[in-house]
């Protein structure tokens, strides 16, 4: 991409678009103007980009004139809206809500598997896939292209931040209030989640699993194109400030060797091998905090399946799981 395009934020000032912000200036983007749009309430706030002050516009239909690549990291009713108005302007759209992510004509992309997709957008969307989809499939692709992937069993164990900055500030007051024996304050989540683990992420479906875990099964097969690809996913909040954990039960088509999965993560983009149980290393959350990669371990062979092996896998899903995946597919572009 040429140092001339005009790239946009939409949804700057939330998580995900301020994590956007970051990666673009950590990963040197080459452009030669930012452009950052939220709501009215938020206009004329400024943020810093390269050393200069960019003020923040209030986001309409006619923000995108001579825009190169909108970054949309809103919602996805936010999406649904504005996109097509992106697109008519001639942008490229890269969004991060799961609005458009099961359309047929629109990829659905994580750069360290599926590049070549994004460069098939028909309706000038390519969609991010689901935090927890992608340090999933981050942990699976390299096994994958060794073994050839057959089913995946996981449980999710996924961080507050995932409900944005209301779930973060829910489990610190609750935390506090119950060290000062003070009544705890519930309106994020169903349950109290300090000290607690929750079940329930998203909206329960027909057959008893909610749509964060059906997005495992759907994004999975649409990504790594395997229409057969059996999935069951339970989906946990836990009480950690940032960074999702998965425990993948993964079986192929071929029988699987531990010594030859490890060799799989060498080198690989993105991922990177911790697992030495007898020195206790392995991944876990505070160690992928604000960090790019992805880390996995616990490999071992499962004691159920045969061509099946058991995983831990851990990444920051503001990060690789939306702001970071999201400039990678510009970066593709």
């Amino acid at each position: 991409m040429s140092q001339d395009k005009h790239i946009a934020i939409v949804g700057a000032t939330g998580a995900v678009g301020e994590e956007m912000l970051k990666c673009l200036e950590e990963r040197a983007f080459p452009m030669s103007k930012l452009t950052l749009l939220a709501s009215a309430r938020s206009a004329g706030q400024k943020r810093t980009f390269r050393g200069e002050e960019i003020e923040i516009q209030e986001l309409t239909h006619d923000s995108f004139g001579g825009i190169d690549v909108a970054l949309f990291a809103a919602g996805g009713g936010i999406s649904e809206e504005y996109a097509p108005s992106a697109v008519k302007a001639g942008a490229i759209v890269v969004d991060n809500s799961s609005a458009f992510r099961m359309d047929p004509d629109v990829p659905l992309v994580v750069p360290e598997i599926n590049p070549e997709d994004a460069r098939q957008a028909k309706k000038g969307i390519i969609a991010n896939p689901n935090c927890t989809t992608i340090i999933s499939l981050m942990a699976l692709f390299p096994l994958h292209k060794k073994f050839g992937l057959k089913s995946i069993i996981a449980s999710s164990y996924q961080a507050v931040s995932g409900s944005g900055t209301a779930g973060i500030a829910e489990l610190e007051q609750q935390v506090n209030a119950l060290a000062q024996g003070e009544p705890i304050e519930q309106n994020v989540y169903p349950k109290q989640i300090a000290f607690n683990v929750i079940p329930h992420v998203d909206v329960f479906q027909d057959g008893g699993y909610t749509k964060e875990e059906l997005k495992m099964l759907n994004e999975s097969r649409k990504i790594l194109a395997l229409p057969e690809l059996k999935v069951s996913c339970t989906c946990v909040r836990v009480p950690v400030y940032r960074s999702h954990s998965v425990s993948l039960t993964a079986e192929f088509d071929q029988a699987v060797d531990v010594a030859q999965a490890r060799e799989a993560f060498a080198g690989y983009p993105g991922i990177q091998l911790v697992d030495d149980p007898d020195q206790e290393l392995y991944p876990v959350p505070l160690d992928t905090t604000n960090k790019n990669d992805c880390l996995v371990g616990r490999i071992r062979k499962d004691t159920v399946m045969d061509n099946a092996l058991a995983l831990w896998v851990v990444g920051d899903q503001v990060l690789k799981g939306a702001a970071l995946n999201a400039v990678q597919i510009a970066e593709v572009l």
